[in-house]
């Protein structure tokens, strides 16, 4: 008799530790996907008209759907948003109106986005649910969209989808310049800056 007492408690002992992570696991993974808008706009879950988190989040776009690009995570859009010039360390760049640098990826080919999941997570596309305007410096004949299903557009500039780096914490900075030899800034005239920030 004993032993199954024995048994008993021990079973116990280790079903309530593992009903807690289960429930932390379930709250946290709800907690990262949310019903907000998902990066692309602004920091990690920021829609583009809010500000940046003080500090950037580890958390990847959680909501996904169907896109053109096969691998892409759908992002949920912001509502609207404009791209103008900003001086930084590298002259002259284009950033968003919240002022976060927006960056070109190599790999994309003119006016398609190359950037799969695992690139999402850290280079959130710039999406919006309205069009993306030009403002401050920005040139409005290069300002252009690609549809990415469900509504969203993927904003361009010249020949490059516009994105941000979830490592950009404030307005102004670039610290996915030149990353992997892929990631510059885009110049006013949607060139990439390829010098070293």
């Amino acid at each position: 008799m004993r032993s199954t007492r024995n048994s008993a408690r021990t079973k116990a002992l280790i079903a309530a530790p593992m009903m807690t992570l289960v429930l932390l696991t379930a709250t946290a993974c709800e907690d990262s996907g949310g019903s907000g808008p998902s990066y692309g706009a602004g920091a990690a879950g920021q829609p583009a008209d809010e500000k940046a988190p003080a500090e950037p989040s580890a958390d990847a776009p959680a909501d996904a759907a169907p896109s053109s690009g096969g691998d892409r995570p759908q992002q949920q859009p912001a509502p609207s948003v404009s791209v103008r010039t900003a001086e930084s360390e590298l002259g002259t760049i284009l950033v968003d109106d919240q002022g976060r640098t927006l960056y070109g990826f190599t790999k994309d080919k003119p006016g398609q986005a190359n950037c799969d999941a695992d690139c999402i997570a850290v280079w959130p596309a710039l999406i919006s649910a309205k069009d993306v305007t030009a403002e401050g410096g920005a040139d409005a004949s290069l300002l252009k969209e690609v549809k990415l299903g469900a509504g969203a557009e993927q904003a361009v500039y010249g020949d490059w989808p516009l994105y941000y780096y979830v490592g950009d914490v404030t307005a102004g900075d670039v610290n996915g310049q030149g990353l992997d030899g892929e990631w510059f800034a885009i110049a006013a005239d949607g060139r990439l800056i390829k010098s070293e920030a």
